[in-house]
């Protein structure tokens, strides 16, 4: 039985071109599969979620990430009776937008564009792959997604607003998404607030002391766990540590939300969509523990001075490029050359999809073929 404020299928607004029903999948579970099956997405396990040039095959990718959220996702959704099959469609894809090198490349693929006066966003890229670039069907271009899953890839971590984005004027800017999209942001921060800190400290970039003095919540549960199992070696100290924060990340946001909902008093869908302010929500407590252990990885992985050349060389590599695809279009590849002629969208905007949907290795290859090496 789902809430009454969570998203029912049956009452879904359907997908820009009518298909007929599937005999025993409904339509979040087919934009599921439609997800998993799509070349973006299987792209995900050559991109970088944290480190570029450290070889292992331990360290999360962004196809391993987006597993993991979508696991939090479900186990979120399930105990507070939402759409589950709607929630794994939309944590699924909520990374197929992003470029290769992680946010160093986002940032400097979006400094490249705002050269031009545009931009990149990879929520609205991801959009642009699921209803344009992903071609597998012959009677509609896209994936041809259900709207609840549409509106979830650009709405779940932001909200857009009409006039700076007429063309996504259909994804009711002026509302809040459902609640099923509302999971997806905070399990984000879940999985890799709890992941990079194991990815750290695997890769010995991030000590046990650090991490401990570093990050209250981590230090509370270590001391417990200390205590239960006091010959264990760190390294099983440290997993059963990230079990328990994990747990009480997801614990909260379950009963913060639930009471949240209540308190809103949410009957409707209608309701969600229409309250002042997102309801999915860790607790004031929780929520400062969550930002205390995400400015930790900031300044001591993300921004750390032992990654400094690895974004660097990931920031140069997509500058250049740009540059020197937007001035050399002839060198793209045929099907963008096309695009180019046709006119439809501008050469920088041509030029960044082109490297957006690029996975690590493949960018290396082209930057030496082409700004040698």
């Amino acid at each position: 039985m789902l809430a009454a404020c969570a998203v029912h299928v049956e009452r879904s607004r359907g997908r820009r071109f009518p298909e007929p029903q599937h005999p025993y999948r409904n339509d979040f579970q087919r934009d599921r599969d439609r997800v998993i099956h799509a070349r973006a997405f299987r792209r995900l396990e050559a991109k970088t979620q944290v480190f570029t040039r450290r070889p292992s095959d331990h360290f999360r990718n962004r196809l391993t990430h987006t597993l993991e959220v979508s696991q939090i996702s479900r186990t979120i959704a399930a105990a507070l009776a939402f759409n589950v099959d709607l929630v794994e469609a939309l944590a699924l894809a909520h990374d197929i937008g992003h470029p290769p090198f992680g946010h160093a490349g986002e940032k400097a693929l979006d400094g490249a564009m705002r050269e031009h006066g545009l931009s990149f966003d990879h929520n609205l890229h991801a959009l642009r792959i699921v209803e344009n670039f992903e071609q597998r069907y012959a009677a509609f271009p896209g994936l041809n997604l259900t709207f609840e899953v549409r509106e979830g890839i650009i709405k779940h971590s932001r909200d857009y607003h009409e006039q700076d984005h007429p063309e996504l004027a259909e994804y009711l800017l002026d509302q809040r998404p459902p609640l099923e999209a509302q999971l997806i942001d905070l399990t984000d921060e879940i999985a890799y607030n709890t992941a990079d800190l194991d990815d750290g400290y695997e890769s010995h970039l991030l000590s046990l002391n650090e991490i401990r003095e570093g990050v209250p919540v981590f230090e509370r549960f270590f001391s417990e766990v200390r205590q239960i199992y006091p010959e264990a070696p760190d390294k099983l100290k440290f997993n059963e540590t990230l079990k328990r924060v994990l747990n009480r990340f997801v614990d909260d946001l379950i009963r913060t939300t639930q009471k949240r909902v209540h308190e809103a008093k949410t009957q409707t869908l209608d309701d969600v969509r229409n309250y002042p302010e997102r309801l999915a929500a860790f607790s004031p407590a929780v929520d400062a523990e969550r930002k205390q252990s995400k400015d930790f990885l900031y300044e001591n992985l993300y921004f750390s001075s032992a990654l400094a050349d690895e974004k660097d060389d990931a920031e140069r590599i997509v500058r250049e490029l740009f540059s020197f695809w937007t001035g050399n279009p002839g060198a793209l590849p045929p099907n963008y050359r096309e695009k180019v002629k046709l006119e439809d969208e501008s050469l920088p905007r041509i030029v960044c999809d082109y490297i957006a949907g690029m996975t690590d290795h493949f960018i290396y290859e082209q930057y030496e073929k082409y700004c040698g090496g």
